[in-house]
């Protein structure tokens, strides 16, 4: 049976297809990413690509964009045959794309990363004056000037946004761009994009928050196990049902928690912790205090850029230079150690950036298992257990659900979902006593995001263990966290019980937005914001 959207492709053959790919297949060794699929997408469509992880989209965004040739198939651009044999040849015909893994040279500045791209032939300076207006104009504020890596993971997802739009592309191709985004600037970005489009310019966007999905798209296209699986128009469909059609099968839900946090035992305590950035465009970390409790979740709201970067690094040890007292785990003063004299006192940390700092990316799944979990029984007398590594990674893939070719397969070669898996299943089996999470489902879609955050939940109600969540994702900290506190600008507003605190206050107060300058606002005084 013909869907109503083929038919109405089929109603107007006089419109040619803005982008065609007809029989994409892709094969690496051990794995088919790409069996034999067809995408249409018409000028002035807002089009989802929608599947689990590992379902093949990231491969078949990059065979459109020229970074990987199929195996078969042909691409079609405005009606015409094509061999897009590199990005660049793909910026020629008129394609842009967001990559969902950065690709920006650390040690340049912002303006500099994009001259690259770009080919830009004239000033930095004036294209520092083109990067500001674009940014100005798409509500994504990015600071030409700085050095890429001094960049939290939200703002070098802003960057290569603007990088992107400088080119001005018929189609660009999102690969989720809002995972950091408050929902105020996910309402403007969707405006903007809404804009792009009412010319005959086009939008591929791969998403897995499917709300925005049906808020934002006209039509999906969705892959399950590589193959193409159906179409559909999602502003008529639920999420759910969005969801049970890129699983095959119901969608997992969250059971909750049973048993509460006991307030009377400290784990984390974070007492007066003032941090100057050692980054000019850093941010100062000012006299933050925290509790956090064993079987509790406590969440960091902010939007990225407000000190959540250096928070987290003055947490893990990676920044010095703390005194002792400023941090203590289990009532030991613990500031003054660095990052393996905290991991040995009971601290897990799982970073925003799961490829490259969270994982080595020419290394195998199993010598990434070992990095961080090489005290728990993987070492012995300075010599690496080979068997209990290979066994901690066969269970983190099989209870975390990672699709890799085989725990020798490169953490370079899994989809970035499947890596947030094995990264935050790595640290979650490792029962520290405080786990630190930074965007723990950024990237991954609804079945696994609902995996890591249920585990996170189970962990903390065996009660050995407390856990602070920092993210941009509201949903999220609401879904799962006791207590809530916002970082802007460096300091930590008052923490407030989920059930009592205002999703919409909150967002403003990330936003900075008037009626923000005091505490997290409640429902009780949301008036006052008016």
């Amino acid at each position: 049976m013909q869907h109503p959207m083929d038919q109405a492709v089929d109603a107007t053959p006089s419109v040619a297809p803005l982008l065609e790919l007809r029989g994409i297949t892709k094969r690496y060794p051990g794995t088919l990413a790409n069996d034999s699929v067809d995408l249409q997408i018409m000028p002035g469509e807002r089009h989802a690509l929608l599947g689990e992880n590992g379902a093949g989209k990231s491969t078949l965004v990059k065979c459109i964009y020229g970074v990987i040739r199929p195996d078969a198939g042909t691409v079609h651009w405005q009606g015409k045959p094509v061999s897009v044999t590199s990005p660049s040849e793909a910026q020629r015909l008129g394609i842009g794309m967001v990559f969902q893994h950065f690709s920006l040279f650390e040690t340049l500045t912002v303006a500099q990363n994009i001259a690259l791209s770009l080919q830009h032939t004239g000033s930095l300076r004036q294209l520092s004056e083109r990067i500001a207006a674009i940014s100005h104009e798409y509500h994504l504020a990015v600071q030409p000037n700085q050095h890429v890596h001094s960049l939290s993971v939200g703002e070098r997802q802003r960057v290569e946004i603007v990088r992107c739009l400088l080119q001005g592309p018929q189609l660009l191709i999102m690969d989720e761009p809002t995972s950091v985004l408050t929902p105020g600037e996910v309402d403007l970005l969707f405006e903007t994009l809404t804009q792009f489009t009412r010319d005959g310019r086009s939008i591929l966007y791969i998403s897995h928050k499917l709300e925005e999905v049906r808020a934002l798209c006209t039509a999906a296209t969705v892959l399950r196990t590589a193959r193409l699986v159906g179409r559909c128009d999602p502003r008529t469909e639920s999420a759910h049902g969005l969801a049970r059609m890129m699983m095959g099968s119901e969608p997992p839900t969250l059971k909750g928690r049973q048993s509460a946090p006991d307030h009377s035992r400290p784990c984390l305590q974070i007492n007066d912790l003032s941090c100057r950035s050692a980054d000019p465009f850093g941010t100062t970390l000012e006299h933050l205090n925290l509790t956090v409790n064993y079987g509790e979740i406590v969440g960091i709201a902010g939007v990225a850029g407000n000190g959540q970067q250096e928070l987290l690094a003055a947490l893990s040890g990676e920044r010095g230079g703390l005194s002792s007292d400023m941090l203590r785990l289990d009532g030991q003063a613990i500031g003054h150690l660095g990052s393996a004299g905290r991991r040995a006192r009971g601290l897990g940390f799982a970073p925003a950036e799961r490829l490259g700092r969270g994982a080595v990316p020419e290394m195998s799944l199993s010598d990434n298992t070992c990095l961080t979990a090489y005290q728990k029984g993987l070492v012995r007398r300075g010599f690496v257990l080979g068997g209990a590594v290979r066994k901690m990674a066969g269970d983190i893939c099989t209870d975390f659900h990672v699709v890799a070719s085989s725990i020798d397969a490169e953490a370079r070669n899994l989809s970035g979902g499947n890596l947030q898996k094995f990264v935050m299943g790595r640290e979650i089996l490792q029962t520290p006593k405080i786990l630190i999470a930074a965007n723990p489902t950024w990237g991954v879609d609804v079945g696994a995001s609902t995996a890591i955050r249920q585990a996170l939940m189970d962990l903390a109600a065996a009660g050995q263990t407390g856990i602070l969540l920092v993210s941009e994702d509201l949903h999220e900290l609401f879904e799962i966290c006791d207590r809530i506190a916002v970082l802007y600008e460096g300091q930590l507003s008052e923490i407030v019980a989920v059930p009592e605190a205002d999703r919409d206050a909150i967002g403003r107060w990330m936003a900075g937005l008037p009626g923000a300058a005091g505490t997290v606002t409640t429902k009780e005084n949301r008036a006052h914001l008016a």
